[in-house]
């Protein structure tokens, strides 16, 4: 795949150089021990040398999401791209970022717990509160700190009850979400201490709806942005996705940034791990009743939990479509080899879908899911103790590396 076909070359601005990216259709699979998740760094790469454009462009600080993309091995590279830092949702986050990211920590959960707030408060350069009763509850120990000495930027979410999100599963502003302070509840008299705004409402959107989103956010908040110092805008910015309007982001960044006088932060976790991997796996058997059915040696539901939650249906490389006779036998129909495609946990629904494959499928086949990287590795368990794939990157030069592996240790760990 050409880096035209990840971003339209219409939607790119002209002084913007992508770097060329691997083609999947070069790559030996077999190679690539199975079943494992594999980063390509070229894809890598593009992505950062255009959010990093953005950033410089725009005078907006990028920082990556956790939740979205945080697979430390490659922090190395984020820095090099001028990525200065991360958000973190939980202690555990919060300590990857100071130990791995080594940048700005910038943390936010819907609740902190008096266990965890005291160690979160010293990792954290940013810390944002989601109701005023957890700011209240916190604040002698955020005023204590600064007290002694520390430099601690404090913002409070807001929600602007409005947001374009499909998927209820995923949408921060719906009705009744428990995620920020909307304009009936927000508390002007306990905003001392308070030097800035946070509000997450987008879901891998383009910057139009960016846009109208500030609208709301300036109608319902904007007597309060002369006292801020800083806004962060969250994240589902999805700036590495093919036609998504760079120009417009800058635009309406550099506009909000000179109208209210703010710092403005942008915290993506897709754009950074967008189209850049694979899922390899192996057929293990296959079965037929009625159809076809090949089973892999990766699950569904304990490495691909997207597919079952949001739901959609991923791409398999050099599969399409099934037939449209849902009766049909698996068999060579003239144009493919359809088969259902299923994970090995014992969990019936376990199955990804069905798939027309240009041969046929024997046990060792290796199946390859596209862009498998973004919030799929982070949600990840050991469901049934199934194996768990490998982590690797494909560097630049063709080279294998197997970054991580796991076993029986990983999987009792979580258990008691």
């Amino acid at each position: 795949m050409t880096a035209s076909a990840l971003s339209t070359a219409s939607a790119l601005p002209a002084d913007l150089h992508l770097p060329a990216v691997t083609d999947p259709q070069t790559v030996d699979w077999d190679r690539i021990p199975s079943p494992a998740f594999v980063l390509d760094e070229t894809r890598l790469r593009r992505n950062l040398t255009l959010i990093n454009y953005v950033q410089q462009q725009s005078g907006a600080q990028i920082i990556v999401a956790f939740k979205g993309f945080s697979m430390w091995s490659t922090f190395p590279l984020l820095r090099e791209y001028g990525i200065t830092g991360a958000t973190a949702s939980s202690l555990n986050e919060a300590i990857l970022a100071k130990e791995e990211m080594q940048g700005e920590v910038h943390v936010y959960a819907p609740a902190y717990s008096d266990e965890d707030f005291p160690r979160i408060l010293e990792l954290a350069d940013h810390l944002v509160f989601n109701s005023f009763a957890q700011w209240e509850r916190f604040r002698p120990q955020v005023q204590a700190a600064r007290a002694g000495g520390r430099e601690l930027h404090v913002g409070i979410r807001i929600n602007p009850e409005y947001a374009e999100v499909e998927t209820d599963l995923y949408n921060p502003a719906g009705p009744f979400s428990r995620l920020g302070v909307t304009r009936r509840e927000f508390r002007e008299d306990l905003l001392d201490g308070i030097d800035g705004l946070h509000f997450h409402t987008l879901c891998e959107k383009d910057s139009d709806t960016l846009e109208r989103t500030l609208e709301v956010v300036e109608r319902n908040f904007g007597e309060f942005l002369p006292r801020m110092n800083w806004v962060n805008f969250g994240g589902g910015h999805l700036m590495t996705r093919e036609g998504y309007d760079i120009p417009r982001l800058i635009r309406v960044v550099k506009a909000f940034r000179e109208k209210h006088g703010v710092h403005v932060i942008l915290e993506p976790g897709s754009a950074f791990g967008w189209q850049t991997g694979w899922l390899v796996s192996s057929v293990l058997d296959v079965v037929h009743n009625v159809k076809d059915a090949a089973l892999l040696d990766v699950s569904v539901s304990a490495h691909m939990p997207d597919v079952l939650e949001m739901p959609y249906r991923p791409r398999i490389l050099g599969a399409g479509d099934p037939p449209l006779d849902d009766h049909r036998e698996a068999q060579d129909t003239g144009s493919g080899y359809p088969y259902i495609i299923g994970g090995t946990t014992c969990l019936a629904g376990d199955v990804v879908g069905e798939y027309v494959f240009p041969h046929e499928l024997k046990v060792g086949s290796r199946v390859v899911f596209d862009d498998m990287i973004h919030y799929t590795m982070v949600k990840t368990t050991f469901f049934n103790g199934v194996k768990h794939p490998d982590i690797g990157i494909l560097h630049a030069d063709g080279s294998y590396e197997r970054v991580k592996t796991f076993g029986y240790e990983e999987f009792k760990a979580k258990l008691s």
